[in-house]
């Protein structure tokens, strides 16, 4: 029963995909195959998809997308570029490590990285190409750069791990990913440097660069939103789905009153795609449910995990081991995507090795940052390269240098989990 049922399921899945069915498809036809053949009871299909979504923690991430989105379309993003330009300075590399530190900050605000590779590399490219940085470099660096929104917080990709692993959460998840995040972004200043000193990127502009105090003032509305995210937070003023709220008419409110940058007809439009976007997430997850039904009720998931635990009992290899699996897998699904179908395997050996959940969950969402920039299926490099102009191969000589900085950064964390772990057990999650 277990292994024809697993067969289904996951070649079943597999098959899918490779034809080109959309995931969510996949992830229903596969788990109610399975339901229907091995007799679990069809009811369960319902009550699953159901089940997926009717989570609190998950009120906040259609909420959390509004109010990135919010933030991107007020214009937020070319302020704290001149803000951020006005601190860097003209200097060989300069534009490029203001490209990485604006990143950061969006990824403080959206907690998606397509929609921040985006909001930065409408911006950045075209200055940036006037320097002389090559425009497949340019969107390679805002795609990678534009990953840390998935480790900083708000991260839409930690709300739903807190979802799919209550030991951890969300508070916790939050501040976790905060230093790695920073190492991160960190980490990818040091090739942007080299190769931008090697090349003579950066330095011949006519642009005026921007008074520190003017672009201050200008930015000081987007700097203060992850301030009253995260503080709001912190002082329990709000829970994460009420901070995510708050995000969302504050950026109504800078967008409106005080930048003037949307108008109704402008909101309008962002309730719609934000719903839109919502909605594929939410389906996802839905039925993710039943596959996750399916597979836990017959037993595939566990058998899986003891199937990888047979491979070796060597703790630090079995790491790398699901490190490997999920870096090509981010390659081809976005972050939550793999979360929803890896996470029942992983659990079991998380939980065999004694691996603390939110160290854990920070690992494998820097895995997921690294497949954002990594082609041939990249969601970050398809937004920057398609802004860009360039093809998806011209990025690979320039990703690679990238990856190797990014899985550095991972590698740190892994090895010291405190880095993950210092700061929520300073603030007592």
């Amino acid at each position: 029963m277990i292994a024809e049922g697993s067969l289904i399921l996951f070649a079943g899945f597999a098959l899918l995909l490779v034809i080109g069915a959309p995931l969510a498809i996949a992830l229903g036809i596969t788990g109610t195959a399975v339901i229907l053949i091995e007799g679990l009871g069809i009811m369960a299909v319902p009550t699953n998809a159901y089940g997926g979504i009717a989570k609190y923690p998950l009120l906040a991430l259609p909420v959390f997308i509004l109010a990135g989105m919010m933030f991107e379309r007020a214009g937020v993003a070319l302020r704290i570029v001149r803000f951020a330009s006005a601190i860097v300075g003209k200097r060989r590399g300069g534009q490029g490590v203001v490209a990485i530190l604006v990143c950061m900050f969006l990824g403080g605000i959206s907690g998606s990285g397509p929609a921040d590779a985006a909001a930065v590399a409408m911006v950045m490219i075209p200055s940036m190409f006037k320097q002389g940085y090559p425009k497949a470099f340019s969107s390679t660096l805002i795609a990678a750069a534009g990953s840390t929104a998935i480790l900083i917080p708000p991260s839409i990709a930690l709300i739903v791990y807190s979802v799919l692993v209550p030991a951890a959460s969300v508070p916790a998840l939050f501040a976790g990913g905060i230093l790695p995040g920073i190492l991160a972004g960190l980490a990818l200043i040091v090739p942007t440097l080299y190769l931008s000193r090697k090349n003579g990127w950066g330095s011949a502009s006519e642009e005026e660069t921007p008074r520190l105090w003017d672009s201050f003032k200008e930015a000081i509305w987007g700097l203060l939103a992850p301030v009253i995210i995260l503080g709001g937070m912190r002082t329990g003023l709000f829970t994460p789905t009420e901070a995510a709220v708050v995000a969302a008419f504050y950026g109504f409110f800078v967008g409106v009153f005080v930048y003037r940058t949307l108008d109704m007809r402008k909101v309008y439009r962002v309730l719609v795609e934000s719903a839109e976007i919502s909605a594929v997430v939410l389906i996802i997850i839905s039925l993710a449910g039943v596959f996750a039904h399916a597979g836990s009720t017959l037993g595939a998931f566990d058998a899986f995990a003891k199937l990888l635990l047979g491979f070796t009992g060597n703790e630090a290899l079995m790491l790398v081991m699901i490190s490997v699996m999920l870096l090509i897998a981010g390659m081809l699904l976005d972050a939550v995507s793999i979360f929803l179908v890896f996470l029942p395997i992983l659990m079991p050996i998380m939980i065999s090795y004694g691996w603390d959940p939110v160290w854990f969950g920070i690992v494998i969402t820097m895995n997921m940052a690294i497949g954002q920039f990594t082609p041939p299926m990249a969601v970050n490099l398809m937004v920057t390269t398609r802004i860009a102009g360039v093809s998806m191969e011209s990025t690979v000589r320039w990703a690679l240098w990238m990856v190797g900085s990014m899985l550095a950064a991972m590698a740190l964390v892994m090895v010291f989990p405190q880095l993950a772990l210092w700061l929520p057990r300073l603030l007592g999650y």
